[in-house]
């Protein structure tokens, strides 16, 4: 199966000032996604709803040396406010239950880049892998 980042952006002042009602009918219609995801035959593999931009942390720099500032790089109207991991071998039928939280905004649905390694690595490991061994050169 493929694994594919949902990703969500969204217009973090429309949603401060959402009301109760208007919140809770969209974690309705996320609960609807979910359970549409399963019924469809594809994985939900993770998930969450982020923290404001505005807490965000942009880094930059090397290890050990890096410079860290506030709040998100782009100065723009949406942020990504949220994502979902998915596995899938439909992609066409996973975009169009992707259509229930698009909305007026859209949202984006990317492929992992498949591993070359026969074992996926965890960050407990002795001793750890790199990310880049098994990567094409």
């Amino acid at each position: 199966m493929t694994q594919y980042l949902i990703l969500l952006p969204g217009d973090e002042s429309r949603w401060q000032s959402a009301t109760e009602a208007e919140r809770a009918a969209m974690y309705d219609r996320h609960r609807r996604f979910m359970a549409l995801l399963a019924e469809r035959g594809h994985t939900l593999i993770g998930g969450a709803e982020l923290t404001h931009s505005s807490q965000a942390r942009v880094v930059r720099g090397d290890l050990d040396a890096v410079t860290v500032s506030e709040g998100p790089f782009a100065e723009t109207v949406e942020q990504l406010t949220g994502f979902y991991g998915v596995e899938s071998d439909d992609l066409d039928d996973l975009l169009q239950v992707c259509g229930l939280l698009a909305g007026e905004h859209g949202l984006e649905v990317r492929a992992a880049v498949e591993s070359q390694q026969a074992e996926p690595v965890h960050l407990d490991d002795e001793p750890a892998k790199s990310w880049r061994e098994g990567a094409p050169a």
